[in-house]
C-alpha cells in the first residue's frame, strides 16, 4: 500500500540519483555511514512516525492542550511518541559518536525528519525545537553549558525553545524589552514577556531550555535601542545543580496559551520571565546564563533562526505533501461523473482522476511538493558542504546558503498550501468537512507563511541583503550553479526549450535585480519585494525541476518509466503554467511601481 506521508521512490530518487548522498561517506565524518546505514536511519524514522506519530495526529486537533492554572494537559499518545523518538536516538541523529549521536549527514537527518512533520507536524515540533536549541548552543555555548543543558537534550530528558518575540514588538527584535540583570556570580536575572513561544510550556519533559533574547542594561540603567544591544541566555524552567540533577523551579511561569487556527499540538505561549511566582534564591527575576558575549545575541540566535527556517520550509512541503498523496488516492477511488463525450447515463462513472481538471490540481500540487523537497533536501546537502567539504566548496555552500535559505522558508508556505487548497478541491464537498483529514492539513500550513519571518520580512532579507552582499557573490554563486544546469539541458533536444526559458528568467532577474538596487531610494526598492521573493523562488524552483528532469529523460524504456515519465511531466507543467507567471512579476518590479508605497492609510 502506497505511504500517505511521502513517496519512498521520490525520497530515493532525490537523495541517489540527484543528490548522491551515499558520496558523502567519502568524507571523514561519515566514514563510517553507507547507503544501507542512511537507509536504515530513514526506515525507523518511517516505521515510528507511522506508527505513534501519524495515529494521533487528528486526535491531537480535536484535543488541543489546555492549560489548568498550574499545568498544561495534553493527550497521552504524544508523550508516547515522543518517549519512542528519544529511544531512538533520533535527538543526536545529526550529532558526533562521542556526544551518543548517529553523526548523519544533514541531509540524510533531513530526510528521515520528513516523515514526522508530514505525520503529525504539531507533536514533531518539539523534538525540532529541541534539536535546534542543541544545534545552537554546540555552537555558542561553553562546555558546561553544553554539559549541563545540551547533552540532557540529546537524550530527550530536557527540550527546548527560542523565544524571540514579545507582545509589544512582534518581529521587530529591536524594540524587545526583557531586561537581563547581570548578578556577581556570573548570571543574570531576566524580566520580561516573552508570546508566541512553540513548546514553551509542558510536561513532557523533564525541563525546558528556552533559549531567551534580552538587553542588558547600560551603567546607566537604560537598555541600548535597536538590536545592537541584545544578548542570548539559556533560562531553564527547572534550575539544574551541579550534579546534574534537578533544582529549584525557575521564575518562568506561563500566562497562558494561544488558541491557534491550526498547528494544535503544539502548545504555543505568553510567557512571563520574573513574575515573582517563583524566586529561586529569594531574589525576583528568572536566573539566566548568558551564551557568548553580551550585545552578540541576534548573531547566535540565527545560528537556530536559519536552520528553523530551513526547517519551517520542509514542514511547509510536509504538509502539502501529505495532502498530495490523500487527494491522488481520493481521486483515484472516487467515482463520479463520465467523460465529456459520454452521453449514456447508465454507463459506469469514472474515477475522478480521469478528469482533466483534476489531473490539473493534481499535478500542480506534484510539482509544487515534489520542487519543494528537493529545494529542502538540496539546501539540508548544503548544510553538510559548508561544515565537511574542501575549503573552496565550503565557501561556496555558504553563499548558496544563505541566498536560498529566504527561498526554502518561504517557497514551499506559499506554494505547498496552495498544494493543500487544491487538495481541499479535489475532494469537493468532503475536502471541507472534519471527517477528512486534508482540511486539517491546510489549517496547519497557514502558519507556515507567518512564523520564523513571514513573507514580509523575507522578501526584505532576500532583496534589501541577500542579493547585494559582498558585490553580489550569492547571486552570481546561484547563478553560476543554473548556468552548469541550463548548459546540460541545451545538449539534449527535449529540454532545449527549457533551458532556454531559465536562462532567459535569471537574465532578467539579475537585471530587475540591478534595477531595483539603482533606484536611489530605498523605500522604492523594497517597496515590493514580496513580489521579488515569489519570482525569485519560482526560478529557483523551475531550476531545480530541471535538474530533475535531467536525470529523468531517457529513462521511460525502464522498469520505473512511470515515475521518471512524472517527473517529466510535472517539470513540463512548472515550465508551461508557473514560470511564465514571472514575467509579469518581472515587468512590475523593474517600473519600479509605486502603487502600494504611495497609498496612504486615510484611502482605505
Amino acid at each position: 500500500m502506497q505511504s500517505k506521508i511521502l513517496s519512498r521512490r521520490d525520497l530515493d530518487f532525490l537523495l541517489y540519483e540527484w543528490l548522491h548522498v551515499e558520496t558523502l561517506t567519502e568524507r571523514e565524518r561519515f566514514a563510517d555511514h553507507s547507503a544501507d546505514t542512511f537507509n536504515a536511519a530513514i526506515d525507523t524514522c518511517e516505521r515510528i512516525a507511522v506508527d505513534l506519530f501519524a495515529p494521533h495526529n487528528k486526535k491531537s486537533d480535536q484535543n488541543e492542550p489546555h492549560f489548568d492554572g498550574t499545568a498544561v494537559h495534553m493527550i497521552a499518545d504524544v508523550k508516547v511518541a515522543l518517549d519512542a523518538f528519544s529511544a531512538a536516538g533520533l535527538m543526536a541523529a545529526g550529532q558526533d559518536f562521542d556526544n551518543g549521536g548517529m553523526q548523519l549527514p544533514c541531509v540524510v537527518e533531513k530526510a528521515g525528519f520528513a516523515y514526522f512533520k508530514g505525520a503529525n507536524v504539531g507533536t514533531s515540533s518539539y523534538p525540532f525545537l529541541t534539536i535546534g536549541n542543541a544545534n545552537t548552543l554546540m555552537k555558542c555555548g561553553t562546555p558546561e553549558q553544553i554539559e549541563t543543558f545540551v547533552k540532557p537534550m540529546l537524550t530527550g530528558r530536557f527540550f527546548g525553545t527560542m523565544c524571540l518575540s514579545e507582545p509589544q514588538a512582534g518581529s521587530s527584535l529591536s524594540d524587545i524589552v526583557t531586561r537581563a540583570e547581570p548578578q556577581a556570580d556570573g548570571s543574570y536575572r531576566l524580566t520580561g514577556n516573552k508570546m508566541w513561544i512553540s513548546a514553551g510550556e509542558h510536561e513532557l519533559a523533564e525541563n525546558i531550555v528556552h533559549l531567551v533574547l534580552a538587553k542588558v542594561p547600560g551603567p546607566d540603567g537604560k537598555l541600548i535601542p535597536g538590536v545592537k544591544g541584545i544578548s542570548l541566555f539559556i533560562v531553564p524552567k527547572m534550575l539544574v545543580n551541579a550534579d546534574g540533577t534537578l533544582g529549584e523551579r525557575n521564575d518562568v511561569v506561563l500566562a497562558g496559551l494561544n488558541h491557534k487556527m491550526g498547528y494544535r499540538g503544539t502548545t504555543n505561549c505568553l510567557l512571563n520571565f520574573g513574575e515573582g511566582k517563583f524566586t529561586p534564591q529569594g531574589k525576583a527575576g528568572a536566573i539566566g546564563y548568558l551564551v557568548g558575549t553580551v550585545h552578540k545575541g541576534l548573531a547566535n540566535m540565527f545560528h537556530m533562526m536559519n536552520e528553523a527556517r530551513i526547517g519551517v520550509g520542509l514542514g511547509a512541503v510536509m504538509l502539502g505533501y501529505t495532502g498530495y498523496l490523500h487527494a491522488l488516492d481520493y481521486a483515484r477511488n472516487r467515482p463520479q461523473g463520465r467523460a465529456p463525450q459520454a452521453k449514456d447515463p447508465a454507463m459506469p462513472q469514472l474515477p475522478i482522476i480521469e478528469h482533466t481538471d483534476v489531473r490539473r490540481m493534481l499535478l500542480a500540487q506534484k510539482s509544487y511538493v515534489e520542487g519543494g523537497l528537493a529545494l529542502a533536501l538540496y539546501c539540508s546537502k548544503l548544510v553538510d558542504d559548508e561544515r565537511t567539504a574542501a575549503p573552496d566548496e565550503r565557501r561556496r555552500a555558504t553563499l548558496l546558503l544563505d541566498i536560498l535559505t529566504p527561498i526554502a522558508k518561504s517557497w514551499p508556505s506559499q506554494w505547498c498550501l496552495e498544494a493543500n487548497n487544491l487538495a481541499i478541491q479535489v475532494h469537493g464537498g468532503y475536502g471541507y468537512t472534519r471527517e477528512y483529514n486534508v482540511e486539517q492539513f491546510y489549517r496547519d500550513n497557514r502558519l507556515n507563511p507567518i512564523h520564523e519571518g513571514t513573507h514580509g520580512i523575507q522578501g526584505l532579507d532576500l532583496l534589501g541583503r541577500k542579493v547585494a552582499m559582498q558585490d553580489g557573490a550569492a547571486l552570481q554563486a546561484l547563478c553560476a550553479e543554473v548556468k552548469q544546469t541550463v548548459e546540460r539541458a541545451n545538449a539534449v533536444p527535449s529540454l532545449a526549450a527549457h533551458a532556454g526559458a531559465l536562462q532567459a528568467a535569471w537574465q532578467r532577474i539579475v537585471t530587475v535585480t540591478a534595477t531595483l538596487h539603482a533606484a536611489g531610494d530605498l523605500n522604492r526598492t523594497l517597496a515590493n519585494a514580496s513580489l521579488y521573493l515569489e519570482a525569485f523562488g519560482h526560478a529557483v524552483v523551475a531550476w531545480i525541476w530541471l535538474e530533475q528532469a535531467l536525470l529523468a529523460v531517457g529513462k521511460e524504456p525502464s522498469h520505473d518509466a512511470d515515475f521518471y515519465r512524472g517527473k517529466l511531466q510535472a517539470c513540463l507543467y512548472f515550465y508551461q503554467w508557473e514560470l511564465p507567471k514571472i514575467t509579469a512579476q518581472l515587468d512590475l518590479l523593474a517600473s519600479l511601481d509605486t502603487t502600494t508605497l504611495d497609498m496612504q492609510d486615510a484611502w482605505f
